[in-house]
């Protein structure tokens, strides 16, 4: 009933940006928070960004690594959330991906969590 996409990712020189999108489409009631997260080969899946509306103020947290460099944003009327990434390093590189976060599907009162497919960000040296 929900479906995440995601955009954006793609190979970039170290100190290059790039903008990831997310859309969430489908037939929910309403969404308590959207996040991006990151994994890298061997590794567990590991927060970046999340992002929580409360509403018209925006609350976001970021993870040590990318704070200052990332930027998290949404745009409740499209559904969408943003990862502005600034400043890149070739340690950044990782698969990303969009979750959002305590979905309340129409008709239902259980919440969810769903997750993107992954956008795969590189960064070269």
């Amino acid at each position: 009933q929900v479906q995440v996409v995601e955009s954006g990712g793609g190979l970039v020189q170290a100190g290059g940006s790039l903008r990831l999108s997310c859309a969430a489409s489908g037939t929910y009631f309403s969404i308590n928070a959207m996040g991006w997260y990151r994994q890298f080969p061997g590794k567990q899946r590991e927060l970046v960004a999340t992002i929580t509306s409360a509403g018209t103020t925006n609350y976001a947290d970021y993870a040590d690594s990318v704070k200052g460099r990332f930027t998290i944003s949404r745009d409740n009327a499209k559904n969408t959330v943003y990862l502005q990434m600034n400043s890149l390093k070739p340690e950044d590189t990782a698969s990303y991906y969009c979750k959002i976060a305590g979905v309340k599907i129409i008709g239902s009162q259980i919440l969810r969590d769903y997750w993107g497919k992954g956008t795969l960000v590189t960064v070269s040296s």
